[in-house]
């Protein structure tokens, strides 16, 4: 039995090898959100798997969601959680709660899961040396109406400063990066955190972009998980709605991500144990891989 495993483990480390040796100095930008935020086996899964990639030499940065954790503070402080075109509308009070929930209690819970499994890790958020500046995202509604809805405090990008993230790669640091931007007045911004991950990529030139999700990948019409796809493929399978509703999102920062120099976009199932090993290290990896054109 114990040869068994031991070959086992000897034939997994031989086939990383390659992957180890690929990847080594390469930057992996890694939104961290799903069922691995909030259940601890996977906690402790994806903490492990972060740490061992810095070790063996990748640099990866972590983008984290966090909507479950502000929708249960919300409820239990009896402010009303709403949605446009699933945009949660943050108000005033909303924004406390988010700055709250995703700068302090996540981003820090994050932190120390890296740090206590032997990692090195720095959490930040976009207000941070103004690390992500944004303006206020103003939503056009559907039917062609033309007033725009006000959704408050949400925000888009209107630059990344990659410098702060370049000095703590430098570092040896993991940077843990939660999504709020800050305006030209100092003002705070709630935005997507698979649009944060994206354009951090993007800026970073990173080898790759890892979306964590709650589903197996992109599927086909048949709901098989499709393993590789080009730009022009996917925007075909959008447009004949076969990608659709919450996919969409993180679809479009994919194609956004690779159109602007990232080399993949892996949308994989966070709710396997290690499910960043398994697509980083072997062969077949899981999930989908979005690439530029042929």
């Amino acid at each position: 039995m114990k040869d068994r495993e031991a070959t086992t483990t000897a034939r997994v480390l031989t086939e990383a090898l390659p992957y180890i040796r690929e990847f080594h100095g390469k930057t992996v930008v890694v939104k961290y959100g799903g069922s691995a935020m909030t259940e601890e086996a996977l906690k402790q899964s994806f903490a492990r798997d972060v740490v061992l990639m810095k070790l063996v030499g990748l640099n990866p940065v972590i983008v984290h969601g966090g909507g479950a954790q502000i929708g249960a503070l919300l409820e239990k402080l009896n402010i009303e959680s709403k949605f446009v075109n699933g945009m949660r509308v943050t108000d005033s009070a909303t924004m406390d709660v988010v700055q709250m929930v995703l700068g302090g209690l996540v981003n820090q819970e994050i932190v120390s899961l890296l740090n206590t499994n032997g990692g090195r890790a720095v959490g930040i958020t976009g207000k941070d040396g103004e690390l992500i500046r944004a303006n206020k995202l103003a939503m056009e509604p559907a039917l062609n109406a033309t007033e725009i809805i006000d959704i408050g405090h949400v925000g888009e990008i209107t630059n990344i400063n990659a410098e702060i993230l370049t000095t703590l790669i430098d570092s040896a640091f993991i940077p843990v990066i939660a999504p709020i931007g800050v305006g030209s007045q100092g003002e705070s911004y709630n935005i997507n955190a698979d649009i944060v991950a994206g354009k951090i990529a993007e800026c970073l030139q990173a080898e790759k972009l890892i979306l964590l999700t709650n589903t197996p990948g992109i599927l086909d019409q048949h709901q098989e998980t499709i393993s590789s796809i080009s730009k022009q493929g996917v925007e075909r399978l959008i447009s004949e709605k076969i990608i659709n509703e919450g996919m969409l999102p993180k679809v479009q920062c994919a194609l956004d991500a690779v159109s602007a120099g990232v080399n993949s976009v892996q949308i994989i199932d966070g709710r396997l144990p290690h499910a960043l090993l398994l697509e980083v290290f072997t062969a077949s990896g899981i999930g989908t891989q979005i690439v530029a054109d042929d």
